[in-house]
């Protein structure tokens, strides 16, 4: 998986994935997005579900929490996000499969660390929750979380029914960064890395940093045409803010 997400990182600089934004006949069938975006984010969830239901420790604290956790972003990103879209947007069936594949793997590398070989070591025992990398990473999933949800609700609010126009997105991280609603996920995931202080977090983190931070550059590069009046290089970044 780490040497997949550099592959993906470097190929991303090179190929838009064509979904949103970047949606491009090129890659074939296309399908809903709302259906695409259940159909490819279902299976993480339930991958992660499934492990935890069966594991012997789904009750004790530490072990819950991450659970709940992982289900609070995925729930809302198989039912709540989707259904929440407005318009009649379509994605390509090749992205949705793709993405399907990836996220079976990381269910599976994410789920089989905490449910079944970290009980094994008795690696997270009651204490954890009280442990610094507990609190901080904690507090950093939930801030990434907020910045991801509040981005899409910027971006959502930009059009009225029936309105098919592109607006460059303004406020919140928007004012820094043309993909906040990335920053926010990124964020969210490095959270995610701190409070389980795991090689299976880092490496959830470090794919989602592959697949967006590349996408970030060519959506930056897309308002920056399609916006020539608005578009401030001075203060817009594309997904680190100051930084890039």
């Amino acid at each position: 998986m780490t040497l997949l997400g550099a592959v993906v990182f470097a190929a991303l600089y090179f190929i838009d994935a064509g979904y949103g934004k970047m949606i491009s006949p090129k890659w074939g069938p296309t399908l809903p997005s709302r259906l695409g975006w259940m159909l490819m984010e279902m299976p993480v969830l339930l991958t992660v579900l499934y492990l935890w239901v069966t594991s012997e420790v789904r009750f004790s604290v530490p072990y819950l929490l991450f659970f709940l956790f992982f289900a609070l972003h995925y729930v809302h990103r198989t039912f709540v996000f989707p259904m929440r879209m407005s318009g009649r947007s379509r994605m390509p069936l090749s992205i949705v499969l793709m993405s399907v594949t990836f996220n079976l793997i990381n269910g599976y590398i994410q789920g089989w660390w905490l449910f079944r070989l970290a009980p094994e070591r008795a690696y997270y025992d009651s204490s954890w929750i009280t442990g610094p990398a507990f609190i901080a990473g904690t507090l950093v999933f939930f801030a990434g979380m907020y910045i991801n949800r509040r981005s899409d609700e910027i971006i959502r609010s930009l059009r009225q029914p029936g309105d098919t126009r592109h607006y460059l997105p303004k406020g919140g991280m928007y004012n820094f960064v043309t993909s906040a609603n990335y920053f926010g996920e990124i964020v969210e995931w490095l959270g995610w890395a701190i409070l389980t202080w795991s090689a299976a977090g880092l490496v959830f983190f470090w794919f989602t940093c592959a697949n967006l931070v590349p996408r970030s550059n060519s959506i930056y590069h897309k308002y920056e045409k399609e916006f020539p009046d608005e578009f401030d290089k001075t203060r817009l970044k594309r997904i680190f803010p100051y930084i890039y």
